[in-house]
This record gives structure tokens, C-alpha cells and sequence, in this order.
């Protein structure tokens, strides 16, 4: 099982479903937020508003006053709240699903019940971009996300320039586990100077985050990061008109 679902993996890594030019007049970053825990909001939200800037949310609607890697996650008034302030929220799945244990019809039906859930706690909000829960893509599922989002973003490390698969854009982690192998300064630097687009994603934010997660001086330091580079900062929705005109 393991040898195919990388195989498969690998497949939907390689397969472009549907490449776009990525050719902004300037470098932009885009912050996400994944699943997504309280503290995404509790913690994070305050920095974000700190910096001026709107990032991206996505939605499992099944996770929604439970518990994800031992982390609480969001309550409808939290969502309520960030949608409220101007932050985008997108798609994640309802029940936070690898589309490797999904075909074509559960992932349908999947993202039904999301697009239901959040239409009906945010006065009919429809979402308009997606990200893969755990990564995992694959060219059948990619193809059904086409047809209903404008982009879908993966967690492949890297900047997004020329050429690229819109429906698996590449994206770094700010993750505990992650962060110390990256150059954050080099990959920021990158972005301006190809005048690309550098999107990242988080999960929980604390002083004392899971291997998933990212401190606030994390996220602190990355928008400084970004701004002191001259990127524009946008959501992925916000971003992705930019980036494609």
C-alpha cells in the first residue's frame, strides 16, 4: 500500500493537470493556515493584524470544536471572526481526508458537505481555493478539483514561478519540523528577484507548537521577512488574481 500511494503521489507531483504562468508585476507571499487549530486564530490573528495583512484559513467543517494532534481546533465564532476581518476561507475537505483513501465520488461528496457547512455559518460564503489535506494529491482527485476551484495548493517546497500546475501549488511549511532546514531569507529573496509567488502554510501557533506548528516570533519574523522584501502580501484567493493576470 505504501509503494503505491507514493507511486501515486509521485504521479500527480509529475502529471501537470494544468499549468498557468505565474508572472506577477512584483514578488508576493501568501500565509495560510491549515485545518485549522484555535491558536491559528487566538495567537496568529492578533500578528496578522499587527502587520496589516489577511491570510488564508482552510476549512474542514468535521474538525470544527474538536481535537487535531492534540491541539483544539476552531469554533464557529472564531471562523465567523476571521472571515468577519477580511481573512479568506477555503477548503480543506470536510472531514480532513487523505484524497488517497478517497476516489473521485468521495471527494465529491466531501467537498459538498464542506462547501454546505461553511455556506451555512458565513451567510453563504463560497469558497474559491483548496488545499490537500496531508499533501496528498492525486491526478484523478486533481482533475475534480479543477472543475470547482480556481487553484489548489500542496505542500512541495519551493517558489512558484513560471510555469506551474495549478492545482498542485508548491508551498513551504512553517512548521517546527520544517523550519530549521529552510533559508527563509534565501527563498523570500528568490520570490522578489523572480518575481514569483511564495506561499506558506501553519497549523497551531505557541510558544510551545507541535511539530506541525510555528512560534509567534515565527510568524512574526516571516512577514517581516517578506514585507522588508518588497512582496506583496496577499491571501492565496487575493494572490492568485495577481499572479495569473
Amino acid at each position: 500500500m505504501k509503494q503505491i500511494d507514493q507511486m501515486r503521489r509521485r504521479a500527480a507531483r509529475y502529471l501537470a493537470v494544468e499549468a498557468v504562468a505565474i508572472a506577477p508585476a512584483k514578488g508576493v507571499f501568501s500565509l495560510s493556515f491549515d485545518d485549522f487549530p484555535a491558536s491559528a486564530w487566538s495567537e496568529a490573528g492578533p500578528i496578522l493584524a499587527e502587520h496589516g495583512v489577511k491570510a488564508t484559513y482552510y476549512v474542514c467543517g468535521g474538525l470544527c470544536d474538536g481535537v487535531n494532534m492534540g491541539r483544539d481546533q476552531f469554533r464557529v465564532e472564531q471562523l465567523q471572526a476571521l472571515h468577519a476581518a477580511g481573512h479568506e476561507v477555503g477548503c480543506h475537505t470536510f472531514g480532513h481526508t487523505s484524497a488517497l483513501r478517497m476516489d473521485a465520488e468521495a471527494l465529491r461528496l466531501s467537498l459538498d458537505a464542506n462547501a454546505a457547512w461553511v455556506a451555512e455559518r458565513l451567510d453563504g460564503h463560497r469558497m474559491t481555493t483548496f488545499a490537500w489535506p496531508f499533501g496528498d494529491a492525486t491526478v484523478a482527485a486533481k482533475r475534480v478539483v479543477r472543475g470547482r476551484f480556481a487553484m489548489a495548493r500542496g505542500v512541495r517546497d519551493g517558489v512558484n514561478a513560471g510555469r506551474e500546475d495549478r492545482t498542485l501549488i508548491k508551498s513551504i511549511g512553517l512548521e517546527s519540523r520544517r523550519l530549521p532546514g529552510y533559508d527563509l531569507e534565501a527563498l523570500i529573496a528568490e520570490a522578489a528577484d523572480r518575481r514569483g509567488w511564495l506561499t506558506a502554510y501553519g497549523h497551531d501557533v505557541s510558544d510551545r507548537p507541535t511539530d506541525y506548528g510555528c512560534t509567534p516570533d515565527d510568524l512574526d519574523r516571516v512577514l517581516r521577512l517578506a514585507k522588508a522584501a518588497g512582496l506583496e502580501v496577499l491571501p492565496v484567493g487575493a494572490a492568485w488574481d495577481v499572479v495569473t493576470k
